[in-house]
């Protein structure tokens, strides 16, 4: 009887590291599509931000680089690296009553 419980504790235990260890790979993934999509869009949009998609699609990164007035699209390939960008996007802010 004693088995079956320490194999089921030493299970919870694992799957609760491997969560961790799966929030780790995606935050350190998200940081990653905001550097390389930062980087390309710094000659447009200097001093922007950039809003990632916490988990992209299946084969890319996605993030909106914006400025104020500005917005560009982002892509980050997720095998090669290769990032694309958009064009230049005008932002529309809508008064609200």
């Amino acid at each position: 009887m004693l088995k079956p419980i320490a194999i089921l504790a030493i299970s919870l235990a694992a799957l609760g590291s491997a969560q961790a260890a799966s929030e780790d790979a995606w935050a350190e993934f998200a940081a990653e599509v905001e550097t390389a999509c930062l980087t390309a869009t710094a000659e447009a949009l200097p001093g922007a931000t950039a809003t990632v998609d916490p988990f992209g699609s299946e084969s890319y990164g996605l993030a909106i680089v914006s400025t104020d007035t500005t917005s560009i699209v982002c892509v980050f390939d997720k095998e090669s690296k290769a990032v694309e960008i958009g064009g230049e996007l005008p932002v529309m802010v809508m008064a609200t009553e």
